[in-house]
């Protein structure tokens, strides 16, 4: 068996199939929006840059920064839903949003069954903890669906069309 035929039959990209359509939503709402759209927000609400910067920012962190995937461009990415950051236009969140997704879409290709299980340790606020690779990988996929909602609610509240399901 070629090991092309065997990393397909190995690969985990399988298990995850549906989160590619999402990005892909994700992709599709945020590509026509003007600079106006982009700011703006409901009262006590997050902005739709916000938003969709903090999905880029949060994949970034947790692929690069804690599992060591990806590259500089991911510890760019890493950055962008922090205070201080400039604002981006939306073809550069777009961007950002498929940078971020070709990291994960080529882990999920290159990973297998048993590298779910890999615990990576680190520290927060003084804490140590240890979290498996499949933790993480559902934690990101729970954090995209929660706030590509939140992207559609702001979205359709301006008449706007949101995350076409």
């Amino acid at each position: 068996m070629t090991q092309q035929a065997n990393n397909a039959q190995t690969s985990i990209a399988a298990f995850y199939k549906g989160w590619d359509n999402y990005q892909q939503l994700i992709v599709n709402a945020v590509t026509p929006l003007t600079p106006e759209q982009l700011a703006w927000s409901a009262p006590h609400q997050r902005s739709i840059y916000t938003i969709v910067a903090h999905i880029i920012g949060a994949r970034a962190r947790w692929y690069y920064q804690l599992m060591k995937e990806g590259g500089p461009e991911l510890a760019v990415l890493a950055t962008w839903d922090r205070p201080g950051q400039p604002v981006r236009m939306a073809a550069e969140l777009v961007q950002a949003t498929e940078t971020t997704w070709q990291v994960i879409q080529n882990s999920l290709n290159r990973w297998t069954p048993a590298d779910l299980d890999y615990i990576f340790e680190d520290e927060y606020q003084g804490e140590i903890y240890r979290l498996s690779r499949q933790w993480i990988i559902w934690h990101l996929i729970e954090h995209d669906i929660f706030h590509g909602g939140e992207l559609s609610f702001a979205l359709g509240i301006q008449g706007l069309p949101g995350l076409d399901l």
